[in-house]
């Protein structure tokens, strides 16, 4: 797995007014958390940026550097932007072990056409965008890549069919749907209509048989 490293500082002073400070002198406040401890820290605004950027919102361990040597491995847990003008305003480290397993999100990239789109006029249809697994850090795919150009109209991907490298255990539900593809309009209206005629034609034929049999009562009382 990918690994960029970050410069990182303790950061002594906490609040509202001391990030308001920091975020004009170019300074993102950070917090990173590990097994229910947690420590305040602070990175540069542009390194920080550049790294979220280029991550793209896939699961990247980044190697946290501090002064003297110090480093430690961590995943970004959230991170906050301005409603307004989108600046970055904080963000939250989760610290790993790259011997201990963790639960993550991944991602689902959906790739390729269905032949039930292309070939029968069917419409896809998206479900889970991504699911929860539990792996070790260095096996964290930054995402699933999912192939649905074999999928045909009527047809659905379920989590249980995905195929993941040994070392990864998905935790989301195995009957939890990826993508589908509906079946086209058309061929819609034409089952409810020829199901429709079937039901009817027990009906002309009961008539049938009741004008019949009052035909033939009418001529006998004649």
């Amino acid at each position: 797995m990918e690994r960029i490293s970050i410069k990182a500082e303790r950061r002594e002073t906490s609040g509202k007014g001391v990030a308001r400070s920091l975020r004009r002198r170019g300074v993102i406040p950070a917090v990173l958390y590990r097994e229910g401890s947690s420590l305040p820290i602070q990175l540069d605004k542009a390194e920080l940026g550049r790294f979220l950027h280029r991550s793209g919102g896939e699961q990247v361990i980044v190697n946290l550097a501090f002064p003297g040597g110090e480093s430690r491995l961590a995943l970004v847990k959230d991170y906050q932007v301005d409603p307004v003008n989108r600046e970055l305003l904080h963000t939250d480290f989760f610290e790993v072990s790259l011997k201990e397993m963790i639960k993550v999100v991944a991602a689902i990239r959906i790739t390729g056409e269905p032949i039930g789109v292309k070939r029968d006029g069917g419409a896809l249809q998206y479900g889970v965008s991504q699911i929860e697994i539990e792996c070790l850090p260095d096996s964290i795919p930054g995402h699933i890549e999912v192939d649905v150009s074999g999928l045909g109209a009527g047809h659905s991907l379920h989590v249980r069919d995905l195929s993941l490298p040994e070392g990864i255990k998905v935790l989301t539900p195995a009957e939890e749907v990826i993508a589908s593809v509906a079946v086209p309009k058309a061929e819609e209206e034409v089952a409810p209509a020829a199901a429709a005629a079937e039901a009817a034609e027990p009906e002309v034929i009961k008539k049938g048989k009741e004008k019949e049999e009052e035909e033939t009562k009418t001529k006998a009382e004649k």
